[in-house]
């Protein structure tokens, strides 16, 4: 395909789609190249041929597809500890929130249905690892049920207010904690954002504004996403050190007991005094029994025998 009197990005991106070596990187090529073809009447012939292609690509991937459903492509996902799951339609912008949420890069696209299995990354929520995963869009071929249905918690994701019973009709986990993520929430106005919220207010739902544009929510997205899973966050530390980086994950009521077998077992009849800083303390430092319930974000202190 001549690319005379293209944009210098045009031209990078057609180099790269012909040299691909995956169908899945020629479509990302081919997509940035029709986003960079010119639109005008000129260039419509051309922009009408990059689309054809663009059809029989995907046609070719969904066959491939749906040739490998049920082999070992949709069980990649090995569930952790924790898990939240990106659900939504085409173009709410899942990709984006793993991307830029997780160490994971997945391939983001404006046209539709670009996401084809399910990807995941791991969230750092101060030093709780989190897996989060973004499934299909409930509207393709590919959504993935199996990974939506043993979910701790879902996100869903959505634009519209209207999406939120759509994607709930294709979910079959009533145990799954729910988070309505509204997002691209810099494409609205403070009055259309104050309208939402109070809708959303009046349904009880637990909802988030984000964007990724912006970042707006994110840490509230965090938060609530880590609560969600009903755990705690323990630190521990060593005499005249520092706390650890990396928290102990527990249930409410933990004990200073639970902590210390959680380290090593048998470990707790080794400690002959515990002083505890946070939220459980009456003043940092105080001196406690193996007994002693624990709040999120305490730090423990043992001394042993």
């Amino acid at each position: 395909m001549a690319s005379t009197n293209q944009s210098p990005f045009y031209q990078q991106a057609e180099v790269k789609y012909l040299n691909a070596q995956t169908d899945q990187d020629r479509l990302k090529y081919l997509e940035e190249m029709i986003k960079e073809c010119p639109k005008h009447k000129s260039a419509e012939k051309m922009l009408a041929n990059l689309k054809i292609r663009r059809k029989k690509l995907l046609e070719k991937l969904e066959r491939s597809a749906k040739t490998k459903k049920g082999s070992s492509s949709k069980n990649a996902i090995k569930k952790h500890d924790l898990q939240g799951v990106l659900v939504g339609k085409a173009n709410s912008g899942k990709s984006s929130l793993l991307k830029d949420l997780t160490n994971t890069n997945p391939f983001v696209s404006e046209f539709p249905f670009s996401t084809r299995n399910s990807q995941q990354g791991m969230l750092n929520y101060g030093g709780v690892l989190i897996q989060l995963v973004e499934s299909p869009s409930i509207d393709s071929d590919y959504f993935d049920k199996g990974v939506v249905n043993t979910a701790d918690t879902i996100l869903l994701t959505i634009t519209k207010i209207d999406d939120i019973q759509e994607i709930e009709s294709k979910i079959n986990n009533p145990t799954a904690k729910r988070i309505i993520l509204f997002n691209k929430s810099d494409l609205l106005n403070e009055n259309d954002k104050r309208k939402i919220a109070s809708y959303l207010q009046s349904k009880k739902y637990n909802f988030i504004l984000v964007s990724s544009e912006s970042q707006e929510g994110y840490d509230e997205l965090k938060k609530k996403l880590f609560s969600s899973f009903g755990k705690i966050r323990i630190f521990t530390k060593e005499p005249g050190k520092l706390k650890s980086n990396k928290p102990i994950i527990l249930s409410p009521e933990s004990t200073v007991h639970t902590v210390a077998e959680k380290i090593l077992h048998g470990f707790s009849k080794q400690v002959s005094e515990t002083r505890i800083w946070g939220p459980s303390s009456k003043f940092g430092g105080q001196k406690v029994g193996m007994n002693h319930v624990l709040k999120d974000l305490d730090i423990v202190e043992f001394k042993t025998r």
